[in-house]
């Protein structure tokens, strides 16, 4: 049992076998007035919210009132899961019912008593494992697969008894058993199980081996002393010793040495990252060469490789529009195919005259091979291995409906400043019109400290050596324009210059009561590979646009260096929230941004998309950050996982469709008995999700 938050609780459970039992569980508690409820079923795991309603106790009771079991952290954890034990038990007893076809008819294996007694124990395994459930998930309104199942190894099972009864003693009694068929049905329904269980875990590697990187030891320094501690004992303000080649172990900021850091498991930067005195240090990166003390600014779930965690787990809290199309097919599936399943046997009996026991062998495999298991499975699978791709290229994706938006999209819009430009400006020329240089460098310098916007820490950085404290009134910083204040009687505003219509070439011009007294002319370069992004975003039929609050001369310098299908010049915030309104009319458009002004645009983007030093609330804005801040690299990777994560579902589901398409007609016609019905049953789902699988070693960039 895990918190995520104070009030959000998520619960591991098992016994789920598809994605119907992720449904009915998720409207059993919504019915029972739970909040928020968030079913995973790649992840065995139930999200809530604690209200005075709903206990933590009586969620637990509701889930396992419908037929599942809650796993509290402390349990032991068995070698061999539940659904192994009871295939391997099941399959003990169905090898020799299935032997016994092979045989002489005078061989024991063939008396009516051995097989029952044989049967029997499959049968109750078969009532323990898919019966209860069958019955729960009808009693809430959400029929899941293990209907069909249990129908078709039921209907198998009393068939044969009714058939020694009637016939026992004559030599037609053989032609009508089928304790194999119920047995077989039951083991090779587990065994997919066992095997589709063991593939799904294939596609959360990713996030097992976060978990592994993220608990580490560390070395604290204890009255000067070096202690070796463990991960949960660290706490805010510590200071822990690194030394090249161990593991980072907590995000902290460098106190005292230098080291080059490998931090390509977070932001998918290949080469190392130098460090210095001040330097920011992610956990879980590896420190290649030096040694460094830090000081531990983040534990618990504010740390970066923590929150990657959460985002990744969180994947499938917005299920994609197709996965919704696949989960309501799948409910109303199981009522159809019981009526197929029907109307085969009267059709096939009494109106083309079939024998009745061929007929009822057609109807059983038309409810085994009929399970919509492989379309719960086609979708969350992707996902999980589509974000947990991304996450290992430091590319965080906020849900599952995100991979799917950024798999379609073919229309982007870049802010300038600190998104494709470094943001790391150097003044160019500081222009003092009227006053003292000193005096007003000074003032600048109180003014800027009260702006987020990259251009005010910049020109903070320029002019350190003004720093003197001003005791500043009325302070106001209007987003994405300037900062005011009043000082000694007189009111100042500096600001960025959109008015070009009087030749003022400036960047950012200082005012004394209205009148300008200083300008100043700044200078930035674009991030590192930023036209070999842009040179693969054209080859991949992208259209760009550039949004900027900058001047149109410097706008079209960029412009003619990246070629952006459109270009707008001194937009303020509100302006670019308009232009992202009005491309979206047209076309679905992506905002990639950094800054508080871009945070308007990026929510009201079809998809946002900020970097890992933007500010919070462009983050908070986004649904998807690019860790690594230093170029763009990681944006064709995040669109290319987008595109084939998208590309996987619609196979998955292709193949699910197709192969129940396909396969209950051969059933109907009878040219698919119900022991092969259940292996092909299986067999699809081990489709989909090797498919999955398959993504997470495609080469795709």
């Amino acid at each position: 049992m895990k918190n995520s938050s104070l009030n959000k609780t998520t619960l591991s459970v098992e016994g789920m076998t598809c994605n119907n039992c992720a449904a009915g569980i998720k409207k059993h508690l919504e019915n029972n007035s739970v909040v928020d409820v968030n079913v995973n079923f790649s992840l065995g795991e139930v999200s809530f919210n604690i209200d005075q309603k709903n206990s933590i106790s009586k969620v637990i009771s509701l889930i396992e009132q419908i037929g599942f079991k809650v796993k509290i952290d402390n349990q032991k954890i068995n070698k061999f899961s539940k659904v192994e034990i009871l295939f391997l038990i099941s399959l003990i007893f169905t090898l020799p019912l299935i032997l016994h076809m092979f045989l002489d008819h005078s061989n024991i294996l063939y008396n009516p008593i051995i097989q029952v007694s044989l049967c029997i124990p499959v049968y109750l395994i078969g009532i323990h494992y898919f019966g209860k459930s069958a019955f729960k998930s009808i009693k809430i309104g959400v029929p899941n697969m293990d209907v069909l199942i249990f129908m078709g190894s039921s209907a198998a099972f009393f068939y044969s008894i009714y058939g020694w009864w009637y016939f026992y003693g004559t030599n037609e009694v053989n032609n009508y058993m089928f304790f194999e068929t119920a047995a077989t049905i039951i083991t090779l329904v587990l065994l997919g199980n066992v095997l589709e269980h063991r593939s799904v875990k294939q596609t959360t590697t990713a996030l097992k081996d976060l978990y592994k990187i993220q608990k580490t030891s560390a070395k604290k320094i204890v009255d000067e002393k070096i202690v070796e501690i463990d991960f949960n004992e660290i706490k805010k303000n510590d200071v822990l010793v690194v030394n090249s080649g161990d593991r980072i172990p907590i995000d902290g900021k460098v106190v005292w040495g230098n080291c080059s850091v490998d931090e390509s498991m977070i932001t998918g930067e290949s080469l190392p990252v130098s460090k210095e005195i001040n330097s920011d240090v992610i956990g879980g990166t590896i420190l290649n060469s030096g040694s460094i003390k830090i000081l531990v600014t983040n534990i618990g779930n504010d740390t970066i490789l923590s929150q990657i965690i959460n985002l990744v787990k969180n994947a499938q809290k917005d299920q994609p529009n197709i996965q919704k199309l696949g989960d309501k097919v799948s409910s109303i599936f199981v009522p159809i195919v019981i009526l197929i399943s029907i109307g085969t046997y009267f059709i096939s009996h009494f109106i083309f005259d079939i024998d009745s026991v061929d007929a009822f062998l057609r109807s059983i495999a038309v409810l085994v091979i009929s399970c919509p298991c492989a379309m719960g499975l086609a979708t969350p699978t992707a996902i999980m291995v589509g974000i947990g791709r991304a996450a290992k290229n430091g590319i965080l994706i906020k849900g599952g409906i995100t991979l799917e938006k950024i798999g379609k999209i073919k229309n982007i819009a870049f802010d300038k400043t600190g998104t494709i430009t470094t943001g790391k400006f150097k003044i160019a020329q500081l222009n003092i019109i009227s006053g003292d240089e000193y005096e007003i460098k000074n003032i600048i310098y109180n003014l800027e400290k009260h702006s987020s916007h990259p251009i005010a820490n910049s020109i903070i950085n320029e002019l350190s050596d003004y720093s003197k404290e001003l005791k500043l009134n009325d302070i106001y910083e209007k987003n994405g324009f300037g900062v005011s204040a009043s000082f000694n009687g007189s009111s100042y505003f500096i600001g960025k210059n959109f008015d070009e219509s009087k030749d003022q070439k400036f960047d950012v011009y200082l005012k004394k009561d209205n009148k300008i007294i200083a300008t100043i002319d700044i200078k930035d370069e674009i991030k590192k590979g930023t036209k070999e992004v842009f040179k693969n975003l054209k080859e991949n039929k992208y259209s760009t646009t550039l949004i900027s609050g900058d001047h149109k001369e410097k706008c079209d310098q960029l412009n003619q260096i990246l070629s952006f299908n459109k270009v707008y010049s001194n937009q303020l915030p509100e302006e670019k929230l308009k232009i992202i309104e009005k491309l979206n009319i047209n076309n679905d458009t992506i905002m990639l941004g950094d800054g508080i002004n871009d945070a308007p645009a990026l929510s009201k983007a079809f998809l946002g998309i900020s970097l890992g030093n933007a500010s919070q609330i462009a983050q908070q804005s986004s649904e998807i950050i690019l860790l690594n801040k230093d170029n763009l690299n990681q944006l064709p990777k995040a669109l290319k996982i987008g595109e084939h994560t998208l590309k996987t579902i619609k196979q998955n589901l292709f193949w699910a469709f197709s192969y129940n398409i396909i396969a209950i007609p051969i059933a109907c016609l009878g040219y698919l008995n119900p022991m092969w019905a259940a292996l092909f049953m299986a067999f699809s789902d081990i489709v989909v999700i090797g498919n999955s699988i398959r993504l997470k070693f495609k080469k795709i960039f």
